[in-house]
């Protein structure tokens, strides 16, 4: 061993070479990725494309409505288009219809029209087909009376004010929940694979005795260093790569509207990450010195397991007040705090003291975890309970 290379530079090296070269690993990996790529770009497939529809008509002031739903269309999907199906009669229209030929018809004459369709017009068309009859009919009576439609619909429109729009960074609605449970997602399978992992490292090497060996060449607590930082590098690879991938998909997809409020909560989510990941990386490495054999690992791990479990839950649930409480909590945060962040719910000082706490939480973790691990290790004959590991002596 080199008197200049540091022994946790070492036992990292080796948990971070174990991983890469790991089929389960590798395959989980990609699979992630596939499936991230695919929840972005199936929905845009299958539903996605403008609208168009064909609309049967039997005369020209049936086509001159069917042009203006094609522009009250066109002002909200560019690309959106109604082709006319050109017929005799109504009941050649009925039969356009019924044949599937057109998806709707539109019959009839000013003041008296009927939009003919089997089992329901689309909704779209629907709408753009009414507001034509609506504001041809306008401008119709508009003219009789010796006005415009302009006068008459004077003071009659309704501005909307988006508050959450003028708030440059915030998102509100379906997508900040699913960008949050995305990030509150990444962080729980992080933090539950890679914890088994360094959980399942430690108690190999318990196993198979391998730990009497190591335990004599390199200080316990550089063995426990090696084996969390390794994991922590591969934990933080992985998110950046998930990251990388979720960016430049979001770039080819309608959700590229998302990137400007994803930026700041990014930026945050990665410290939170890197805390609460450490956090919990030592209480893991605890939890599988304390077995003596695979088989136990279940038992000493459910604690960490169950609390994982009830963080995650809770903490894509929570809104109002107890949102705001938990987002302060250690670990929780990780959970809690990119929600509000996304939300645009947060000043400053709120996520920078939030992580001040996460990381007062991990120097009490790794120090308990360090502790336990220490008092642990080397006890072969059978699993020892968390109160037990306690008690014992240094």
């Amino acid at each position: 061993m080199s008197t200049t290379t540091a022994p946790w530079t070492l036992v990292a090296a080796r948990e971070i070479r174990v991983k890469l070269t790991d089929k389960n690993f590798l395959i989980g990996t990609g699979l992630t990725l596939v499936l991230l790529l695919a929840a972005m770009f199936v929905p845009a497939l299958i539903g996605g494309g403008s609208a168009s529809y064909d609309v049967a008509v039997t005369d020209d002031a049936a086509s001159g409505v069917v042009a203006q739903a094609e522009q009250s269309l066109q002002a909200t999907d560019e690309e959106a288009e109604i082709t006319l199906v050109e017929v005799a009669d109504r009941a050649a229209a009925e039969t356009t219809v019924q044949e599937g030929d057109a998806d709707a018809a539109l019959v009839g004459e000013p003041g008296a029209w009927e939009l003919l369709h089997e089992g329901g017009a689309p909704t779209q068309l629907d709408g753009a087909l009414t507001e034509a009859v609506r504001t041809t009919a306008l401008a119709t009576n508009a003219e009789a009376a010796g006005t415009s439609v302009a006068d008459l619909t004077s003071g009659s429109e309704l501005a909307q004010v988006d508050l959450a729009e003028e708030d440059e960074g915030a998102m509100s609605g379906p997508l900040a929940y699913v960008l949050g449970f995305a990030f509150a997602m990444l962080f729980y399978f992080a933090a539950l694979m890679f914890g088994m992992q360094i959980a399942n490292s430690v108690v190999e090497e318990k196993q198979s005795r391998i730990i009497e060996i190591l335990a004599a060449k390199i200080p316990t607590r550089q063995l426990l260093m090696g084996k969390v930082l390794g994991n922590t590098v591969l934990a933080f690879g992985q998110l950046a790569l998930i990251t990388a991938v979720s960016l430049v998909g979001l770039t080819f997809v309608d959700l590229d509207v998302a990137l400007p409020g994803l930026t700041q909560a990014i930026l945050w989510y990665l410290p939170f990450f890197l805390v609460g990941f450490l956090a919990l990386a030592c209480v893991w490495a605890a939890a599988g010195a304390l077995a003596s054999r695979t088989e136990d690992l279940q038992q000493t791990t459910m604690p960490l397991t169950m609390v994982l479990v009830v963080l995650f839950i809770v903490g894509i649930n929570l809104d109002g007040r107890w949102q705001q409480i938990f987002s302060f909590v250690p670990v929780a945060s990780t959970f809690v705090m990119p929600v509000r962040i996304i939300e645009g719910d947060t000043a400053l000082w709120e996520p920078a003291l939030a992580l001040l706490l996460a990381l007062a939480f991990c120097g009490v973790t790794i120090a308990l975890g360090a502790r336990l691990y220490e008092r642990a290790l080397l006890h072969t004959s059978g699993s020892l309970s968390w109160r037990k590991a306690m008690s014992l002596q240094d």
